[in-house]
């Protein structure tokens, strides 16, 4: 079911370095009801760069939703979370940690620093499948999500 305007796009940055995770989030998105525009980092110090655009992002859309690894090269995912949570101008956009790790401590960390839900990737395909198209479903169509400034 599809509570939003058909017409509206919506903006996705995905952060993540598995190439494989990349490729099939892409499949799964393109293949989606919801139109959407998926842009894709695969460090922590890109994805900071891409939000505040700052070169080579200069261009770069506001996203409407964030999914974001922990396990990230350069900067690591809780320290990408930590400055979106913290940055007045991007506080707002919603982060979804999508990661391999099902730690206790990641789990806590991740949301004492306002991640907004916290999934573990499973590593079976048809599982990831699933997993991606239940964020599609709620996420993408049954949640508002903030307007953009």
């Amino acid at each position: 079911m599809n509570y939003r305007n058909s017409s509206q796009r919506i903006e996705i940055l995905l952060v993540e370095d598995n190439h494989g995770d990349v490729d099939l989030t892409k499949a799964t998105l393109n293949n989606s009801k919801i139109r959407n525009n998926l842009q894709t980092v695969t460090n922590g110090k890109e994805a900071m760069a891409f939000l505040r655009q700052e070169s080579p992002y200069t261009k770069a859309p506001r996203p409407d939703v964030i999914l974001l690894d922990l396990n990230l090269p350069v900067m690591d995912g809780r320290e990408v979370l930590a400055q979106i949570k913290s940055d007045p101008k991007l506080s707002l956009i919603p982060v979804i940690i999508l990661t391999s790790s099902d730690s206790d401590q990641d789990i806590l960390t991740s949301y004492k620093l306002n991640a907004n839900a916290y999934v573990t990737k499973p590593l079976e395909l048809e599982q990831f499948v699933k997993v991606l198209k239940s964020i599609e479903n709620f996420w993408l169509s049954i949640v508002k999500l903030p307007p953009k400034n």
